[in-house]
């Protein structure tokens, strides 16, 4: 084992369940055996007489209103949902609607349960900083009631020196809202070929379709296929594949007044409907302006799948499917910038070595070459990335887990070539951080778990989950972590000796 160890800092963050949010709540529908009881709450509620209804309103947001943005907003939208159960919608009064819209809300304590594994990057906001000073955007993975993920933030100043501060995370959430995505053909393409969709039904979709369109050309293309093409056996299948296939990319958007601790990256399709986990963000440093691009593992109860954010601004996000190889199992990680022309990516495509895997000119994620496999004591079950290389004068470096014995997660580190990152040149003879007695225990004991770290005046800091309870922040001085790793010499097929 090496003597290289980061500091841990005092400062942590925990889990808050006043953090809530307000989700629809429809009676009976989750019930092992689905049956609604939706049209007996609306009838009930409309036999209420007109003070008694002003009552409980007036009472829903005297108790709920200042825990929430726009609550009578969120009622009407509810109460939108379910209106097809009401049987005379005429007859009731703007309070009854209301109220049955608190009837069918609920609030969701979005981090009851645990908060971990964090990622840092460089916050689109420097104002107000003094010397030596760095704002941070914290990604977060919240979980809450039955195990469910989604992403949420909290704002940092790094500096002067070891100095951290964290924002007050009070005050009301919002979920982003979905609006419309001007969605990529090339990306309908590789999903296409993903599930071996070619047919000359998905021939004459794409080559219809421009390289960006919206849903009504996507609809228009879809209605003026041929007869003959839509009567084949295989038509009602194609369009659903096409469809399905369409739907997986997304956008959200948040009020411009909400700062980025309220805002919450909610699941929002099927494939998230179990959790949005593990958000890796990296700032790309080769554009014209900021970009911040994200991955994160999609659950749907059953499978998993690799998704990707994009945000100019960390209040506007476009979400789309990863395809490919490369892309498949947990624990991708873009690279910060091209190299050599290429767009990069670490992986863990076969469950148990770290990855590099180059997107292709069909948007697909191509089989990964293996840079390190589990081989010390510490990682023998398996390695993986802790979020995206960081880029330094030496190489770059990536920060790893391995799991070992009693399945406990500790970080280490590699070091790849600049200009060949297929060349591991260096690394961490033993592990940087361990799950001490302070961090063992937690939600899922004995692991301590990153998805991303940074730079700043010469330190590595290191956010990092504990034991999938909260999290806590690392540092470590840069040049002493590069001089205590260890040369590599490649193997055969890129692989570390």
């Amino acid at each position: 084992m090496t003597g290289i160890r980061a500091v841990r800092q005092d400062l942590t963050l925990t889990p808050d369940p006043r953090r809530v949010i307000v989700k629809l709540f429809v009676p009976g529908e989750d019930a092992a055996l689905v049956r609604t009881r939706a049209r007996a709450l609306v009838d009930r509620v409309a036999q209420l007489g007109d003070e008694e209804t002003g009552r409980l309103l007036r009472d829903a947001f005297d108790r709920f209103g200042t825990r929430h943005r726009d609550l009578d907003g969120t009622f009407h939208h509810h109460y939108d949902l379910v209106r097809h159960r009401v049987a005379r919608t005429r007859d009731l009064s703007p309070t009854t609607r209301l109220l049955i819209g608190a009837y069918f809300s609920h609030e969701y304590a979005v981090e009851a349960a645990a908060l971990c594994n964090p990622s840092m990057v460089v916050h689109p906001d420097q104002a107000g900083l003094i010397a030596g000073q760095l704002r941070v955007a914290v990604s977060l993975r919240q979980i809450g009631e039955g195990h469910l993920s989604s992403i949420g933030f909290a704002t940092a100043v790094l500096g002067p020196g070891h100095r951290l501060a964290v924002a007050d995370r009070s005050g009301p959430l919002v979920v982003g809202q979905r609006v419309g995505i001007r969605h990529r053909r090339d990306l309908l393409a590789a999903g296409l070929t993903e599930v071996d969709c070619d047919n000359e039904i998905t021939a004459t979709v794409l080559d219809a379709l421009p390289e960006r369109y919206d849903e009504a050309t996507f609809e228009q293309v879809l209605g003026n296929l041929p007869a003959d093409l839509l009567s084949r056996s295989t038509g009602p299948g194609t369009l659903e594949h096409l469809r399905r296939t369409d739907a997986a990319s997304y956008a959200m958007t948040f009020p411009a007044d909400t700062v980025l601790h309220q805002r919450v990256l909610w699941p929002t399709i099927p494939a998230e409907s179990n959790g949005m986990e593990d958000a890796r963000f990296v700032r790309l440093t080769d554009g014209a302006g900021p970009l911040y691009r994200a991955t994160y593992t999609a659950y749907d109860g059953r499978r998993i799948a690799t998704r990707a954010l994009v945000s100019a601004d960390l209040r506007h996000f476009e979400i789309t499917p990863m395809r490919g190889p490369g892309a498949r199992n947990k624990g991708l990680a873009l690279f910060p910038r091209t190299v050599g022309g290429r767009h990069l990516a670490l992986c863990r495509a076969d469950g148990e070595t770290i990855g590099l895997t180059c997107l292709d000119a069909e948007n697909r994620w191509q089989a990964p070459v293996p840079l390190h496999t589990p081989c010390d004591s510490w990682e023998l079950i398996q390695v993986g990335n802790c979020g995206s290389p960081i880029e330094t004068d030496a190489g770059w470096l990536v920060l790893t887990h391995g799991v070992g014995p009693m399945r406990r997660y500790a970080i280490g580190a590699l070091l790849l070539d600049l200009h060949r990152p297929e060349r591991v040149v260096a690394r961490l003879p033993g592990a940087l951080l361990s799950p001490d007695n302070a961090d063992r225990d937690g939600y899922v004991p004995n692991v301590v778990y990153s998805c991303g770290g940074l730079i700043h005046d010469g330190e590595l800091w290191l956010p990092y989950g504990a034991s999938d309870a909260r999290v806590g922040f690392a540092t470590m001085p840069l040049a002493a972590l590069l001089a205590g790793m260890v040369e590599s010499t490649p193997a055969p097929g890129g692989r570390d000796g």
